[in-house]
């Protein structure tokens, strides 16, 4: 019979993860007034991936169980990466090919009208 190896992880740590992503969550908070232009979502995944991470690390404990789930794990999250990041090339790039899909469909809808500082609403 196979003993079984049980870590227990100290309060501290759970801590200081619980301050780390409290920490990120205001920085995504912080981030998203700031305009970087296409960048925006990939500071915005960035972010939330490593919050994801620390997660999966320390709260389900990935970092201490058997080494096979957090390759299994991280080659999901690498494979969802590669995934959304050519989904980002593609949809950046539509214009160059065809002009037409690289402007709004439907030009007077609500969400592309500037709000009226006035009203509070859109013009």
């Amino acid at each position: 019979m196979k003993k079984e190896h049980v870590h227990i992880t100290p309060v501290k740590t759970y801590l200081a993860v619980a301050a780390a992503l409290i920490t990120m969550t205001g920085l995504t908070v912080a981030i998203s007034f700031i305009d970087l232009g296409p960048f925006n979502i990939t500071v915005a995944l960035l972010i939330a991936s490593v919050k994801a991470l620390l997660v999966a690390f320390f709260f389900m404990h990935l970092f201490w169980d058997n080494k096979l789930y957090l390759i299994l794990f991280a080659s999901g999250l690498l494979f969802l990466t590669i995934f959304l990041t050519l989904t980002m090339f593609d949809t950046e790039t539509r214009g160059s090919v065809d002009r037409q899909t690289k402007e709004r469909i439907n030009k007077e809808s609500f969400i592309y009208q500037t709000p009226d500082p006035e009203v509070g609403g859109a013009k």
